[in-house]
């Protein structure tokens, strides 16, 4: 029977390349997604993949979401909290709005999916658990302290839940990507991408399944011996 996977944000961008590498390798997989339904409408035709709508900043959404993953495809070995937003503005312009729906999201996100299957996880005494961190959590980014802040505390996440779940062979990793070749970073000023491509030692952007072959070997059984770890697919931008 082939484990079941959980991608949130898994119908575009990276999630998308996760959620079909993942189904490529066997695992059955389950698609959240928040907004957008002609989206993923066609991401469900186009590869098979189960789609789901909530929001994971919504703590009772999420529980009623894997729960109904679980009744309609097994119980839920892998969860890849992929799902994040931003609201980009320098400091003095933004928001409480602005800030807190991007902690919500990206950060609460990853607390509200964990903790609907963390348990069954400890019961069944396996889990995989992969966080979507970013570049800009670990360097930091002008006009992204809410972005920052809330990716900067995934790896502390990461780290802490990996000490809780490990006894239970349950563990739990982070990715860190650099800029990938994505919607939201196609939206960036051409002058801007320019500028951070210069600054990319391998001299291009990254590709999605990129970083979907990192949550595939995080996610294995082979990786039984890897967890509370971030790693970075960023081209060499920020190492330490």
């Amino acid at each position: 029977m082939s484990q079941v996977a959980i991608v949130t944000g898994g119908t575009r961008g990276i999630g998308a390349a996760i959620s079909t590498m993942l189904k490529d390798n066997g695992f059955t997989v389950a698609a959240i997604y928040a907004g957008n339904d002609e989206r993923a409408r066609r991401f469900n035709e186009e590869t098979g993949i189960s789609v789901y709508k909530w929001d994971v900043a919504d703590y009772e959404a999420c529980q009623a979401g894997c729960a109904q993953v679980a009744a309609d495809l097994g119980p839920v070995d892998v969860l890849v909290n992929n799902a994040g937003i931003t609201r980009d503005t320098t400091m003095h312009k933004m928001t409480h709005e602005m800030w807190q729906e991007v902690i919500d999201v990206n950060l609460g996100g990853c607390f509200n999916m964990s903790h609907a299957v963390f348990g069954g996880m400890r019961e069944r005494k396996y889990g995989r658990i992969v966080n979507i961190g970013s570049i800009n959590g670990q360097a930091g980014q002008y006009g992204q302290v809410n972005y920052a802040a809330a990716k900067s505390g995934i790896h502390g996440f990461t780290k802490a839940l990996a000490q809780e779940g490990a006894r239970a062979n349950i563990t739990v990793n982070a990715i860190a990507p650099g800029y990938i070749d994505t919607d939201m970073v196609s939206a960036v000023p051409e002058a801007v991408l320019e500028k951070i491509i210069a600054k990319i030692p391998v001299g291009r952007l990254g590709k999605a399944p990129e970083i979907a072959r990192g949550v595939l070997f995080l996610v294995s059984k082979d990786a039984g011996f890897v967890t509370g770890s971030t790693l970075s697919i960023n081209g060499g931008q920020h190492m330490y």
